[in-house]
């Protein structure tokens, strides 16, 4: 998942997107409204968290853009306005949801998740395609009940190829998924993480390599008896 952070106080700003990089989920930050639609022009982001007060357009005028647009970006408003009245002028503009400062991290962090989940409509919470299951919650991933241990950028690239649902992403889509604006288009970091996710996830190779176009979960293969993964001892 990639979103974006509109906020312009700078040590919050870094503070979130470290956070939720620790938990596998790219973030780019903006610290005013102008920088914030220059970025949602160029980016593809899942979601958009807003602070309202913002120098340059204001949050409430980017949620207005970001809804003309038509691209469907779910907005979380994330702001120190915590008057009834505030949230409802926030919910009549667009926002999917609303979170108050101060804030829990881990709260911002499971809004998130449920808005990428109600994103994806019927979209069940864990996922589980050719022996895989991953829990975005948790961030746990198992193959045919084994616990698998990944690391984040693994567990974001794994993340992105799992909801294709066996379709086709290129590595430039998941550099655009699992990689901040950071991210040198030149590198070769997708395919070298690719290449480790796959070892780690083990033989037989579940992510198969499509030639000149990009890479897939091999829905082909069929996954061995499952028994109930258990956190107590799967990871020893």
């Amino acid at each position: 998942m990639r979103v974006l952070v509109v906020e312009d106080e700078p040590y919050l700003a870094e503070a979130i997107r470290d956070g939720l990089r620790l938990e596998a989920i790219a973030a780019d930050t903006a610290g005013d409204g102008d920088t914030a639609l220059e970025l949602l022009s160029v980016n593809a982001y899942d979601i958009a968290v807003l602070d309202r007060d913002i120098p340059g357009p204001s949050g409430d005028e980017v949620a207005a853009r970001i809804v003309a647009s038509g691209s469907g970006i779910p907005i979380l408003m994330l702001t120190a306005a915590d008057r009834l009245d505030d949230k409802e002028s926030g919910f009549e503009l667009g926002a999917d949801d609303y979170l108050t400062k101060p804030f829990e991290l881990r709260e911002l962090v499971l809004r998130l998740r449920a808005l990428d989940r109600r994103r994806g409509q019927s979209r069940p919470p864990v996922r589980e395609i050719a022996g895989l299951r991953l829990d975005p919650f948790r961030r746990e991933v198992f193959r045919d009940g084994r616990y698998v241990a990944l690391t984040r950028k693994q567990f974001a690239v794994l993340e992105v190829l799992i909801a294709a649902e066996g379709g086709v992403i290129s590595a430039e889509e998941l550099l655009e998924r699992a990689w901040d604006e950071n991210a040198d288009p030149f590198t070769n970091a997708v395919r070298i993480t690719v290449s480790s996710l796959r070892k780690r996830l083990g033989e037989p190779w579940v992510i198969a390599t499509v030639p000149g176009v990009g890479y897939r979960i091999d829905t082909a293969y069929e996954a061995g008896p499952r028994p109930a993964p258990s956190t107590g001892d799967a990871r020893g």
